[in-house]
């Protein structure tokens, strides 16, 4: 697929002051793409649509550049120790994406031009940390790839940690677009992470990502670049045919790979989850998703910060586990599965 290009571009006025920040505006000046100004980059106005499923999916093709104030980086998931702030927002449409309540009505793609702070940040956290390994996660709120062929935020961002002796980059794709990336200075600190699934949700809950053959593609330049590679295979979806469907998922990761080294191969296995709140937004906004959301089939886990969530009842998520572990082993011998989750 081509590499993400905005519709429209909305510009902090602060923005401006910083390197990155005028050489955004020169590009998209030069790409004529429509530029307006915005006083905050979490008070976008103005997006075009006549009803709000219009302005969902402008939103969805609009960029906003703006300064990154808080500083304060986020504790991260299972796979990392924080959250490093580099965008927010992603140009793709999958049906069970979290942040589809996380951010609201924001859906709009936000990328920060102040990465000296942002690496000050980081290299703060590192040192109080020391000599543990800090690991920094670049794809928590955005699929920072997709959009990085425009910025280079995560260029410098992997050359900044590649750098560093106790820190570690993390982040996860769905997309093909790493050309510019495989000539960065990662020294070996960086591990690059693909999404993978079984070809019934890539097909009917992923538009406007990369196939799954171009995302293998990508992951060969990866490991042939030098990068520890790794997978998510995210969310695990009990679908008509799900143990045939992941098999031949395995299968066809296995065979595509063959003759790159894969000693240090991860996996990491998510179940698909939902809350009250995510339900209604995806039905708002996917009226025809085939997504089953049937809470009276799930198990209601309270989750952190108070706010529950529906996953497979226990039967299930084990089911779900040891398949997907046996795969893995069979495939996959020398893998490391860091956790189901």
């Amino acid at each position: 697929m081509k590499p993400f290009i905005p519709q429209l571009v909305y510009f902090e006025p602060e923005a401006l002051h910083y390197p990155l920040g005028k050489e955004l505006k020169e590009k998209f000046e030069n790409m004529n793409i429509e530029i307006r100004e915005t006083t905050s980059h979490n008070q976008v106005r103005g997006i075009p649509g006549e009803n709000e499923w219009q302005k969902y999916r402008n939103a969805k093709s609009t960029l906003v550049v703006g300064v990154r104030r808080t500083l304060k980086f986020d504790t991260s998931k299972p796979s990392a120790e924080y959250a490093i702030p580099l965008a927010t927002g992603c140009m793709g449409h999958c049906h069970y994406c979290y942040l589809q309540t996380t951010l609201g009505s924001k859906p709009y793609i936000r990328v920060y031009v102040n990465l000296d702070d942002i690496f000050a940040q980081a290299q703060k956290y590192i040192s109080e940390r020391a000599p543990e390994i800090t690991r920094f996660e670049a794809a928590c709120t955005s699929d920072i790839v997709g959009i990085d062929h425009l910025t280079h935020s995560l260029k410098k961002t992997i050359e900044f940690i590649g750098e560093t002796e106790y820190g570690r980059l993390r982040f996860v794709t769905k997309y093909e677009h790493v050309d510019h990336l495989l000539d960065a200075k990662h020294n070996g600190k960086t591990r690059f992470r693909f999404s993978v699934n079984s070809r019934y949700v890539i097909k009917n809950f992923e538009p406007g990502t990369s196939s799954f053959e171009a995302r293998l593609q990508a992951a060969r330049k990866v490991a042939n670049a030098g990068y520890p590679l790794g997978f998510i295979v995210a969310p695990i979806y009990m679908h008509d045919g799900w143990e045939e469907g992941y098999f031949e998922l395995f299968q066809h990761l296995a065979h595509q790979l063959k003759g790159i080294d894969l000693s240090t191969v991860t996996f990491e296995l998510i179940q698909h989850r939902f809350t009250k709140p995510a339900k209604a937004v995806i039905q708002k906004r996917y009226p025809k998703t085939k997504l089953d959301l049937d809470e009276n089939k799930r198990k209601y886990k309270w989750g952190r910060y108070g706010i529950g969530k529906y996953v497979y009842p226990d039967d299930d998520a084990m089911r779900l586990e040891i398949t997907m572990r046996h795969y893995i082993a069979q495939f996959f011998p020398g893998a490391e599965v860091q956790y189901f989750t």
